[in-house]
C-alpha cells in the first residue's frame, strides 16, 4: 500500500511523539496539582498506616522549590517540543497555513488534555494522586536537579537585582494558617460548629497572646489585709467564691503571700480541736504562717509558656507584675483553659450579670471590661485587638479621651454608645454594626 508523501513513516513517528509529549505534559500538570493540593495531615495519616506512596509524597514535598522547578521544567520542555513538532508537521502538509493550524490544534489539545483534564482529576482526590505520582516525580527531581539548581540560582540573582530575597526553607502557609483556613471553610460549609472552631483556634492562639490580655485586673482582685483580725480574715475567705486569695501588708502592691482556703481550714481546725482549743483560739491564728509564697510572672509572658509553667510548678495561681515590678493583676490556670473551652462556671461563681446581652433592637449591650477577643468570639464580629484588650479600652484609644455617658462614636464599622461610666472607667456600652 502506497502512502502520500506527507503521510509516510516520519509523519506517523512525529504524531506518536506529539501524543507521547502530551501524555507527559498531562502527567506533569496533574502531579503538580496533586502534590501541592494534597493535605500534609492526610498524607502523614496514610503514611502511618503503611502507605509508601504517601510517605514518598511527604519526602518529595520537603523541598517545594526543587519540586516545582523540576515539574515546571519537564512540563515546559514537553509542551514546547510538542508544539515545535506539530508546527513542522502541519507546515509539511499545509504549507504556509500550517503554522496557524498547528497553533490552534496544539492550544486546544494542551488546554484540554494536558492541563484541565489532569488537574481536574488530581484535585478531586489529591492525596491518592500524590501517592501514585510521588515515586516517578522523585526520580525526575533527582535527574533534573542540576538544571533546576542552575535555574534557581539564575532566578534568585535576577530577583536580587530588584531587592527581593527568597527563603527556600520558608513555607507559604504555616501549619496554623492551614488549620485556621480549614476551620474557616468548614464553618462556612456548616461541617464545623462555631464552638468547635473557637476551641481549636483558642488552643492555636495561646502562643500569640500574653498574660496581660486575660488577667484579672488588680481593681477587681479580692485581697486579704495581713493586719486584719483573724476572725475577719476567716469570714472574708468563707464569703469569697475564690479558693486562693492574695495577702498584702500595708499597700495592696505589697503582696506577701497567698492564702488557700483548705490551708486556712486546716489551721483553724488545729487550733479549735487542740487540747486547750476553743473558738476563741482563732484569735491566735497567724495568717502569714498559713500563707503560701506568692508566685509572680511578667505581664508579657505568652499564654502557652505560662500554662507549661503552671503544670511544671503544679500550681494554678500567679500574680502578674509589669516591668517595674508593680502589681498588675492575677492569673489562674482556669483563665488560660477558658481561652480554649470558653467560660467555666461552678456553683460558687457569682454571675450576677452576663458581660454580653442582646437588646430587643439587635444591639449588643457589653460590659466595658469584656475582652475584644471574647466579644468577637461571641458575636462573630471583627473588632481589632492590636491597641487594646477590652471593648472599653478600644473606645478610649480611638476617642483619645475618657467619654461621658451618652456619647456616641463610630469606628471600625461599629457604633459605640456609652451607657455607664464609673469614675474613669467605662462600665457598660451599646455596640451595633453600622
Amino acid at each position: 500500500m502506497q502512502f502520500p508523501a506527507a503521510l509516510d513513516a516520519p509523519f506517523w513517528i512525529t504524531v506518536a511523539a506529539i501524543i507521547l509529549l502530551l501524555v507527559l505534559s498531562a502527567f506533569f500538570s496533574g502531579s503538580e496539582t496533586a502534590l501541592t493540593a494534597a493535605s500534609r495531615g492526610k498524607l502523614r495519616a496514610e503514611a502511618s498506616r503503611g502507605s509508601r506512596g504517601a510517605e514518598q509524597a511527604l519526602r518529595v514535598r520537603e523541598d517545594g522549590e526543587k519540586l516545582i522547578g523540576a515539574i515546571l521544567l519537564g512540563n515546559n520542555v514537553a509542551n514546547i517540543t510538542a508544539a515545535s513538532l506539530a508546527t513542522a508537521l502541519f507546515s509539511r502538509i499545509l504549507g504556509d497555513n500550517g503554522v496557524a493550524v498547528a497553533t490552534l490544534v496544539m492550544t486546544a489539545l494542551v488546554l484540554v488534555f494536558a492541563e484541565v483534564l489532569p488537574k481536574t482529576y488530581a484535585i478531586t482526590a489529591p492525596e491518592v494522586a500524590a501517592a501514585r505520582v510521588a515515586r516517578p516525580i522523585s526520580w525526575l527531581v533527582v535527574v533534573l536537579n542540576p538544571v533546576v539548581r542552575l535555574v534557581r540560582a539564575l532566578v534568585r540573582g535576577i530577583l536580587g537585582l530588584f531587592g527581593v530575597r527568597t527563603d527556600p526553607d520558608s513555607h507559604v502557609l504555616s501549619v496554623r494558617d492551614e488549620i485556621a483556613g480549614a476551620l474557616a471553610i468548614g464553618r462556612s460549609e456548616g461541617t464545623v460548629h462555631k464552638e468547635e472552631r473557637d476551641r481549636l483556634l483558642g488552643a492555636l492562639d495561646l502562643s500569640d497572646r500574653t498574660v496581660e490580655e486575660i488577667m484579672t485586673h488588680r481593681s477587681k482582685m479580692a485581697m486579704i489585709d495581713a493586719a486584719a483580725a483573724p476572725e475577719a480574715i476567716l469570714s472574708q475567705v468563707l464569703a469569697s467564691p475564690h479558693t486562693r486569695l492574695p495577702v498584702f501588708r500595708g499597700e495592696r502592691d505589697n503582696v506577701v503571700g497567698v492564702i488557700h482556703a483548705k490551708d486556712l481550714l486546716r489551721a483553724v481546725d488545729k487550733l479549735v480541736r487542740g487540747d486547750a482549743g476553743d473558738l476563741a483560739s482563732i484569735a491566735d491564728l497567724d495568717i502569714l504562717s498559713v500563707a503560701m509564697k506568692p508566685y509572680f510572672v511578667p505581664d508579657t509572658t505568652p499564654l502557652d509558656e505560662q500554662m507549661r509553667a503552671f503544670l511544671k510548678r503544679r500550681t494554678h495561681f500567679a500574680l502578674v507584675v509589669d516591668e517595674y515590678g508593680d502589681l498588675r493583676g492575677l492569673l489562674t490556670l482556669e483563665d488560660i483553659i477558658e481561652e480554649i473551652v470558653g467560660e467555666i462556671t461552678d456553683e460558687f461563681d457569682i454571675d450576677a450579670e452576663h458581660p454580653l446581652k442582646r437588646s430587643e433592637t439587635g444591639d449588643f449591650v457589653v460590659d466595658g471590661g469584656m475582652t475584644i477577643r471574647d466579644f468577637n468570639r461571641a458575636t462573630e464580629c471583627v473588632l481589632p485587638d492590636d491597641e487594646a484588650n477590652t471593648v472599653a479600652g478600644l473606645v478610649i484609644h480611638e476617642a483619645q479621651m475618657i467619654p461621658v455617658e451618652g456619647q456616641v462614636f463610630a469606628f471600625h464599622g461599629f457604633r459605640f454608645e456609652i451607657l455607664q461610666r464609673k469614675e474613669n472607667r467605662i462600665t457598660r456600652l451599646k455596640v451595633r454594626p453600622l
